[in-house]
Order: C-alpha cells, then sequence, then structure tokens
C-alpha cells in the first residue's frame, strides 16, 4: 500500500513515502474472548492503546521501528482465531511482524491455557460461576516490565479511571511517534525518554512531584543497567518482590501489581488493593469490610492462579454481575 508516514523522535520529523502493511491470522488456545479481555481499554485514548469498534489498536516498538497494530477476532470462544493488521514505516520483514505478533501474544496471554485455571476453581462455588460468565477472559499484561511498574506508581491511591488517563499523557508527551493515515499514535515512553524529560516536565502527564521523581529515578536504573528484568525474570516470586521493593516509591503493593501485569505471574496477589478486596467482600464475605489478611485467605483456594482469579473478580463487579 502506497500512502504517507511520519515518524517522530522528538527530535524532528521525517516523512516517508511508503507505508508498508501487513495482515495474518492465527489460532491462540481456547477458549479466548478478545472484546472480554479488552474491557480496561474500552475508553482508553485510540492515540495510545483502545479497544473500539471491535478491534484492539497500540503501537508496539520492534527492532526496525514502530508499527501500529491492529487486533480483530474473526473467530469465536470456543474456536478463537485473530487477525492482527501491521502498518509500519517502509517494508515489514517477518522478524518485525514476529516482533509485533509476540507483543500481541505477550499481552494477551495467547499461550497460556484457561482450562487448567477452571478445572482448578470448579469446586468453588462462587469463582466456577465467574468463569462461566467470563469464559475466555484474559486480563492483559504489559508489553515489557518497565511499562508496568511505571503504570502501577501512577495508580498509587488515585482512581484507576485517572490513572489511565495519566499513564496515556506520557505516552503523547514522551513517547515516539507514528502517523498514518494523517492521525498520530504514540508508543509508551522509553527509560531513557523520561531520564531524558526529567521529573520536571514528566510531571506535566498530571502526575505528582514525588511520583514524578519515583518515574525517572526507576528509568534511570534501566537506563544505567542496574535492573535488569530479564534476569530477575528467572528469579522465584519472593525474590522478584524483594528486589522490586527496593526501588524507591516502590513498596510490596506495587511490587506485586508490577509481577503480576509486568511478569504476568498469576500466582501473585496484592491483598493490600483497596479494590481487590472491595470485590472479595462483595462475592465472598457479604460485603463487609475486610483486612488484607482475610483477603488472602479467601484467595488460597485458588492456588497458583490467585492473581488470575482477583482479575476475574474485577470483572465481574465492572461488568455488575451477580452470582
Amino acid at each position: 500500500m502506497i500512502g504517507n508516514i511520519i515518524i517522530s523522535n522528538r527530535r524532528g520529523l521525517c516523512r516517508v513515502d511508503i507505508v508498508s502493511q501487513k495482515v495474518i491470522e492465527f489460532e491462540p488456545l481456547a477458549p479466548f474472548d478478545l472484546e472480554l479481555s479488552c474491557l480496561v481499554f474500552a475508553d482508553g485514548d485510540k492515540r495510545v492503546r483502545c479497544f473500539q469498534e471491535g478491534g484492539f489498536s497500540q503501537v508496539v516498538c520492534t527492532d526496525e521501528g514502530l508499527v501500529l497494530i491492529r487486533v480483530v477476532s474473526v473467530g469465536c470462544v470456543d474456536k478463537p482465531r485473530l487477525r492482527v493488521e501491521l502498518c509500519g514505516e517502509g517494508f515489514l520483514s517477518e522478524r518485525c511482524v514476529d516482533q509485533a505478533v509476540g507483543v500481541v501474544k505477550r499481552v494477551f496471554s495467547l499461550d497460556l491455557s484457561l482450562l487448567s485455571f477452571y478445572d482448578f476453581v470448579y469446586e468453588d462455588r462462587v469463582m466456577s460461576q465467574v468463569v462461566q460468565r467470563l469464559c475466555g477472559f484474559k486480563f492483559p499484561v504489559t508489553p515489557l516490565v518497565f511499562e508496568a511498574i511505571v503504570d502501577a506508581i501512577v495508580e498509587q491511591q488515585i482512581s484507576i479511571k485517572v490513572a489511565r488517563s495519566v499513564e496515556d499523557k506520557l505516552a503523547v508527551l514522551f513517547g515516539e511517534s507514528i502517523s498514518v493515515g494523517g492521525e498520530l499514535f504514540f508508543a509508551f515512553p522509553t527509560a531513557k525518554a523520561l531520564v531524558d524529560a526529567g521529573a520536571e516536565a514528566v510531571k506535566r502527564a498530571g502526575l505528582s512531584g514525588r511520583k514524578a521523581e519515583y518515574i525517572c529515578g526507576l528509568a534511570e536504573l534501566v537506563v544505567r543497567g542496574v535492573l535488569d528484568f530479564d534476569k530477575m525474570m528467572k528469579h522465584g516470586l519472593d525474590e522478584i518482590i524483594l528486589e522490586l521493593d527496593k526501588i524507591r516509591g516502590v513498596g510490596v503493593w506495587t511490587a506485586e501489581l508490577s509481577v503480576l501485569r509486568g511478569f504476568g505471574r498469576f500466582d501473585v496477589f496484592p491483598a493490600d488493593d483497596f479494590g481487590l478486596r472491595r470485590v472479595i467482600s462483595r462475592y465472598y464475605c457479604g460485603g463487609r469490610v475486610i483486612d488484607a489478611i482475610e483477603a488472602r485467605l479467601v484467595a488460597e483456594r485458588w492456588g497458583r492462579w490467585k492473581g488470575l482469579a482477583a482479575f476475574y473478580l474485577i470483572a465481574a463487579e465492572a461488568l455488575n454481575l451477580e452470582f
């Protein structure tokens, strides 16, 4: 396809006359429901990451540059099939396409079978009903661990709606962009981009001065190579949380949430999360106020799936499901 594309690196614009597009289809493990899994993106900024008109779109980074992806379901929950439309600068090589599709597979944990989880919670009266109603739901994780930690810092002590707005603004202000069809789309900012911007500038995304400092401090550790997330992924759960907890601005709750959404470890359970305790109380404890200890006791029945089960309850509340 011939058209115009503009790549912005914040140091100027370079117009390229050829836009390359590719479309591929593949079958993830069943069951999988794309629309249900994209609940969290329904109100997202379409320039950054969103689910609109039946498709999920996001800019992803590959070794060969930015690629705008749009993912659409062309199958059903029990026989899922996804069509991924890719648009990038110049020729989209097989390596570039593989990396972009790899991001899609990671974000939606497409190589994870939900059947083991469903079998495990079969005898839990509440959770067995939840998974039946939300069959194929997979809570999305972030493309990179760094993004998950930044998001968790942003979300400290504010509503998720406000936090999502701030996260989108970080991308618009500091992420590299690609223009397709006359519209700009933005990638999540790199650690280097945030270090170069500095805390005072990062505050413009709607952050407090303290959170801006935390995020820039985290970014500096990544740039300096002090934090090696690939190496950290090989560690045990408790060791990962201890390492993250050492980072300024990252407490246990932030660390646990980062492990859940960044490392894709569904065996972690951030019991200090107020919203999570609320949904557990609604569906298991008659709506009374519960503390983190009681929430963890309830979660023990979900074994190594406790983090995923927690997201199922959050989704059930978002859809106002009753059982």
